[in-house]
């Protein structure tokens, strides 16, 4: 993996790690997954789109568990 160096003032610097943070990643992390996501496939993105939905959605199973027959019934 390459090295590479990028310029920003404090305050978005500052605003990116608390943002990374919450989001249980590092500032490196989220510059790569935001790159990816500018410049990757759009076939693929649909997935991280659906899993980004379910991050935010912040809802509960409240421990419910689901068999496959109540995953498949109709």
């Amino acid at each position: 993996m390459k090295n590479i160096t990028l310029s920003a003032d404090e305050d978005l610097l500052k605003a990116g790690r608390e943002y990374a943070r919450s989001h249980n990643t590092s500032l490196n992390g989220l510059i790569r997954k935001l790159l990816r996501q500018a410049v990757g496939r759009k076939q693929n993105r649909w997935l991280d789109d659906t899993f980004e939905l379910m991050d935010k959605a912040n809802v509960s199973s409240k421990g419910e568990r689901w068999t496959r027959d109540d995953l498949y019934r109709v």
